[in-house]
């Protein structure tokens, strides 16, 4: 697994006007290619009239999955650039539709890749990006009495606490980077006096 990805904060669209043709980037994540095509298939039903709907979309966090489209652009002059764009970024788990509504005015092959990737990378800009980092799911299982003091550490050192559960005894579900394991095992059994367990579970990405 890559210890961190780049993704798009939110969804959203970016528009910019080039040689009178109006030119819409939605972007938004897609945590699978299913949802990434359903993103697509959103836009084109909003934008049926558009002249085009070109898209983009990188899956994975070792960008397996690389899809584009130039939907009647002359080849290689809008999904490509696209894509190129994300993956200049180092963009994860995005998809990007570029929706173009000609305004009578030719770009050129070379216009119209400098547009769609260019309005990819504007609304990238104007939407912001965030970095998730990998971490391990580690459960802090300890008796009633500590709990409470247990995840206000926690939650004050900046820990991320996924969830908490009660029964006989909580159990404190947290995001734990592979690196910290040993140090907060040790800080662990120190302000618990020993009394907490800690179990680590599987890997995970969480925000940085």
């Amino acid at each position: 697994m890559q210890d961190e990805y780049r993704t798009v904060a939110r969804a959203g669209v970016h528009e910019t006007e080039i040689n009178r043709s109006r030119f819409l980037c939605s972007l938004a994540p897609a945590a699978t290619e299913e949802d990434a095509q359903a993103f697509v298939a959103a836009v084109r039903k909003e934008h049926a009239d558009a002249t085009h709907n070109c898209f983009a979309y990188v899956i994975g966090a070792d960008a397996s999955v690389q899809k584009a489209s130039d939907d009647g652009e002359p080849g290689g002059t809008a999904g490509v650039p696209m894509l190129q764009m994300l993956m200049r970024r180092e963009m994860r788990y995005v998809v990007a539709v570029v929706t173009r509504y000609y305004g009578g005015v030719k770009l050129g092959a070379g216009g119209l890749i400098r547009a769609y990737g260019g309005v990819v990378g504007e609304a990238l800009d104007a939407l912001g990006t965030l970095t998730r980092r990998r971490f391990r799911v580690a459960t802090v299982t300890v008796d009633h009495q500590r709990a409470g003091k247990v995840e206000n550490d926690l939650r004050s050192t900046g820990r991320e606490v996924r969830d908490v559960r009660y029964g006989e005894r909580v159990e404190i579900e947290i995001g734990l980077p592979d690196a910290d394991v040993p140090a907060f095992e040790a800080w662990l059994a120190d302000a618990t006096a020993g009394a907490a367990r800690l179990e680590l579970g599987g890997e995970a990405y969480g925000d940085a």
